[in-house]
């Protein structure tokens, strides 16, 4: 039984707790650590850019798929 092949549908309020859960998360992590993200700032940034690109590319692909 592989835990990545399962197939799931997630309705937008669904998808809404969870990406607030993660963001509240991040922001008690970057209290907390604020030294050590400080430091490595410009790091944290370029993973972000990079993850908003895939993440759009992704989401673009699918939308230009999809049967109208």
């Amino acid at each position: 039984m592989n835990f990545f092949d399962i197939k799931t549908t997630w309705t937008n309020s669904e998808l809404t707790l969870v990406k607030l859960c993660l963001a509240s998360a991040y922001l008690l992590a970057g209290a907390f650590f604020h030294a050590f993200i400080r430091q490595h700032y410009l790091v944290i940034v370029a993973i972000f850019c990079i993850t908003v690109v895939w993440t759009l590319y992704l989401w673009l692909v699918k939308m230009k798929n999809r049967p109208r």
